[in-house]
């Protein structure tokens, strides 16, 4: 059980309770700025982030080990992440039902402008502050900003995304507000998996399952191989099954929907409550 588990969940998966989900924007202005900024501030955001952990990184161990700490529980109270199933993001999507569709900030500065990937999800319309985050984003002539979308579209998106091998993921705007599902890999540019993965400064939860291979029924293909966002699994030596790095693995699911012979299926992530990639000091 992860600690926004134990913290805004009642003991159950966080990002599944409706209060999560039910702050009025128009009166919450806190939360209101910090969107805004977040947006607005991106570029810049990541630019500084980047340069500050890379001179974090040539500090001493036990320096750089508390800068991470410091840097993870900052994070938790404003902006943090946690990859969830496609299965419960249709579940998510019943609790937030306004989904509209938004330029992605990671893609955006990292120079990529394609559009269709990320979800504003609220409660509550919030169109005007979408609108004025997102003004001078320029995503080209393709994109359909602040597209209003049914259940069903998102589900579809959902899907499309996985067929690239993207993650689905939640996170909060000035926790334990959720705003946005994210569908996003380390080679589109995502700046949480870089952040928790290559400069080891974990932003992210683990997702509350892991993904499991069944031998009799692989084939050794390697279709979950290519699409793990997480490069998770790897092909075993020998028997030419699918094998599953327990510690790598973030739960997303992703790998489900390169197999057509489901062979791979979601468990509970038996005894993990630190719920994060750990390395060195850096825990929940």
């Amino acid at each position: 059980m992860c600690q926004f588990c134990v913290q805004h969940g009642d003991g159950k998966a966080w990002y599944l309770q409706a209060s999560t989900y039910a702050y009025d924007l128009d009166a919450d202005l806190k939360r209101q700025d910090y969107l805004l900024d977040f947006i607005t501030g991106f570029p810049k955001g990541r630019d500084w982030t980047l340069k500050n952990l890379t001179r974090l990184e040539r500090l001493p161990a036990p320096l750089r080990d508390l800068g991470r700490v410091a840097a993870t529980a900052q994070m938790k109270k404003s902006h943090f992440g946690q990859p969830v199933p496609i299965e419960e993001c249709e579940a998510v999507f019943d609790i937030a039902t306004s989904i509209v569709r938004v330029p992605c900030p990671c893609r955006y500065t990292a120079g990529n402008k394609s559009d269709g990937y990320c979800l504003a999800i609220t409660t509550k319309p919030i169109d005007a502050l979408l609108e004025k985050g997102f003004a001078d984003y320029d995503t080209g002539p393709d994109t359909r900003k602040f597209e209003t979308l049914t259940k069903a579209q998102a589900m579809a998106i959902l899907r499309r995304t996985e067929e690239e091998g993207l993650m689905h993921s939640v996170w909060t705007f000035v926790t334990p507000f959720i705003g946005a599902i994210c569908n996003c890999s380390l080679e589109a540019g995502c700046m949480a998996m870089k952040i928790t993965i290559e400069h080891e400064t974990p932003i992210m939860f683990k997702g509350h399952y892991r993904a499991e291979a069944d031998p009799d029924a692989c084939t050794g293909c390697a279709g979950c191989v290519e699409r793990c966002p997480f490069e998770a699994i790897t092909i075993g030596p020998g028997h030419k099954r699918a094998v599953v790095d327990a510690e790598k693995c973030y739960g997303c699911g992703v790998c489900r929907s390169a197999c057509e012979y489901e062979a791979l299926r979601l468990v509970e992530r038996v005894g993990a409550p630190q719920g994060l990639l750990v390395t060195g000091a850096a825990t929940a």
